[in-house]
Order: structure tokens, then C-alpha cells, then sequence
């Protein structure tokens, strides 16, 4: 979670040049925006925890959420990424907004976890319902289950969450199987697609498409959230999941798609997890950002000259010099055939007929 993640992409989306991209002022977020999601005792333990008082109780200070002498203020901040960003598309200042140091969706209302104190997304959506959305799409793609946003819209079938990562049974935090479809009165509101670790990039992104876009034409929501977690990525040292940033990129330019065709063109992207802070995270949240902007960056070229420099002068390490890892990007649509004896298959598959006919959606094709 190193804070010079946020600066490189930030580096980088500005030596990209790109004509469209603003950068929008981030205001401060008091305690009432917070407790749209978060219980007022969890705030101020937070407060105590920048303090140095600990509260294990509700996660603060222990090795998942360490302490530090700004937590309050920098989790805070996040949130006021993330609600910038939602503002923006919501007053129609523009149709695409990202918040790189947003996605932190392990937070729960009444304790931190997996490094995450504020959840940015939860606040941010409950925001949005505030201003008068009535459907809201969240689609989560980190390697690890977006649990945090599932539990805090479990009963409510206005937010369609659905979370595409590594299966529990090898990842943190332990949850996110295809049988969890919602609360009651909202069952098929919460989707989750439990992949087999070593999930190589085109059988992902096969995932990702099978789920995703069928939900969403029939969801159609009013606005697009996307959690765009780099730690799916083959040299990620903390998951298992074996995709591109090639493939990243790919779901990227999918997320807008369908935003598009069918949330009315409004879309707010996040980061979230990536922990090859230089290699990786920097490649996919500038990408990101460009296809957010309309410049989908050539994956065939060199990332900018003066941005590598930089990067190998500052940190004293080889900077990446290519926005490809090299892999090609085979989208083959589920909906063209389904192979029983393939693992992402059968997760797909799962996952469709647990969720698919709660829509009235055929889950087999």
C-alpha cells in the first residue's frame, strides 16, 4: 500500500500528456459522510488509533491494520478521492472519473481490515443513492473478495455487487463463494465468482465477461463503479492468480464498454490492491486512466522515456519499459461454448446458476 504507488501513476498519467484528463480537488470528508457507512464508535476509534490506541476489537493496530500517526486524516482523504470522483459523473461535469488511492473495499462498518480503515467505495455509493440513483453497479476485480461492499449493500437490492477474484480457500479474507447471492429481499444482488488460483488471463477475462456484462444489460444501472485491484497480476507476491496487465487493461476498456451501453455512460473507476509497486501498478491504473479518457495507451509501445528515467533515478531500480507484458489478449465469449471439464468453467457456471435465474436470466447461455 506504499504511497509511492499513487505517486507513479500519477507521474505517469501526466507524462502521457492526455488531452482529456483533468485533475479534480479533493475536499475534506467529516464524520457525517463516514457514518453513512461506518459506525460513529468505529470513527473515533480510528481517531484514537492515530493516536497511538490501539482497538484490535475493531482491527486497529494490529499486523492487518497497523496504526499510524494519520490514519484518521489519510483514510478520510481517500474518501474524499472517491467522492470527487463520484460528484463529478453525478453533477455531469463528465461521464469518467478515477480514484487511484480509492478501492478500499476490505473496510467494514464497524472495523478495519486488510489494510482498508474507510471504506471509500460503500461511502461513495451511499452518496450517489443520497443524490438519487436508484441502481448503482459495483464490479469488484481485485484478486481478493470485495467483502467490505458486499456486507455493507447485503440487503439491498438497489447495488448489484458482484466481486471476480481468487477463491477463498486460497486467499484472504476466506469468503466470496458463488452460493453467497444476497440478503433477504435481495437475493442475486451479491455475485461472486470464486476463481481456482493460478487463473491464467484469457480464462479470467473469459470470467469477467461471462458475469459482468450479462448483469448489467439486465441491471442497467444508473452509474458504473469499478475496482480495478492490480494485484490479480502473475508477479503480484501476495495472490496467486497468473493474469496480464495486457488482460487488466483489457477488462478496463470492457468496464467502459459497459458502462456505455448500459449506465448511461457514467462510470468512476478505483484502484484498490497491487503490491509490485513500480513493475505493475503504475502500468494499470495509468492505463486505466487513458481508457477512462478515450486514449486506450498502445500496448505495443514504450512507456515515456522521461517517466522510466525518473523512476530508475529516484528509486535506484529497473523501471518497466513496455505498457505490454507481452501475453495476447483472447477474449473467447462463454456464451460460444462451455467446457465441463475446464475449473474456471465450472466456476462460471456456478456462479451463473446460483445467480442468473434470480434475474430471469437463462444461465446457460
Amino acid at each position: 500500500m506504499a504511497p509511492v504507488r499513487i505517486e507513479l501513476t500519477r507521474d505517469l498519467v501526466r507524462a502521457l500528456a492526455l488531452p482529456d484528463v483533468v485533475e479534480i480537488g479533493v475536499e475534506d470528508v467529516d464524520d457525517d459522510l463516514l457514518t453513512l457507512v461506518h459506525d460513529p464508535a468505529f470513527v473515533e476509534a480510528v481517531k484514537a488509533g492515530a493516536r497511538g490506541e490501539p482497538d484490535e476489537a475493531r482491527g486497529i493496530g494490529t499486523e492487518d491494520t497497523p496504526m499510524f500517526p494519520e490514519m484518521h486524516a489519510a483514510a478520510a482523504r481517500t474518501v474524499g478521492s472517491t467522492l470527487a470522483a463520484a460528484r463529478w459523473v453525478w453533477s455531469g461535469a463528465g461521464p469518467h472519473a478515477v480514484s487511484v488511492a480509492g478501492g478500499m473495499h476490505h473496510a467494514m462498518p464497524d472495523r478495519a481490515s486488510g489494510f482498508c480503515v474507510y471504506n471509500d467505495v460503500a461511502v461513495s455509493i451511499r452518496w450517489l443513492l443520497a443524490q438519487g440513483a436508484e441502481r448503482v453497479a459495483y464490479v469488484d476485480l481485485d484478486a481478493h473478495h470485495g467483502d467490505g461492499v458486499e456486507r455493507a449493500f447485503w440487503d439491498d437490492p438497489r447495488v448489484l455487487t458482484i466481486s471476480v477474484h481468487e477463491s477463498g480457500l486460497t486467499l484472504f479474507p476466506g469468503t466470496g463463494f458463488a452460493s453467497d447471492v444476497g440478503g433477504s429481499g435481495a437475493e442475486g444482488y451479491a455475485v461472486n465468482v470464486a476463481l481456482p488460483a493460478r487463473t491464467r488471463g484469457n480464462a479470467w477475462l473469459r470470467a469477467v465477461e461471462a458475469i459482468v456484462a450479462p448483469l448489467l444489460a439486465e441491471f442497467a444501472p444508473d452509474v458504473l463503479v469499478s475496482q480495478h485491484g492490480a494485484d490479480s497480476h502473475m508477479g503480484d507476491p501476495m495472490t496467486n492468480l497468473r493474469v496480464s496487465v495486457d488482460h487488466q487493461l483489457a477488462a478496463a476498456a470492457l468496464m467502459r464498454d459497459l458502462a456505455s451501453a448500459h449506465a448511461g455512460n457514467r462510470w468512476i473507476a478505483t484502484g484498490g490492491g497491487g503490491y509490485t509497486v513500480v513493475e505493475v501498478v503504475p502500468r494499470v491504473w495509468a492505463g486505466l486512466t487513458a481508457i477512462a479518457a478515450g486514449a486506450a495507451p498502445d500496448l505495443d509501445a514504450e512507456l515515456p522515456r522521461a517517466w522510466v528515467e525518473e523512476v530508475e533515478s529516484r528509486l535506484r531500480i529497473a523501471a518497466p519499459q513496455h505498457w505490454s507484458d507481452g501475453l495476447a489478449v483472447e477474449l473467447k465469449r462463454f456464451a460460444e461454448g462451455y467446457d465441463p471439464a475446464d475449473d474456471v468453467d465450472r466456476t462460471i457456471l456456478a456462479t451463473r446458476t446460483a445467480v442468473f435465474p434470480l434475474h430471469g436470466l437463462d444461465p446457460s447461455w
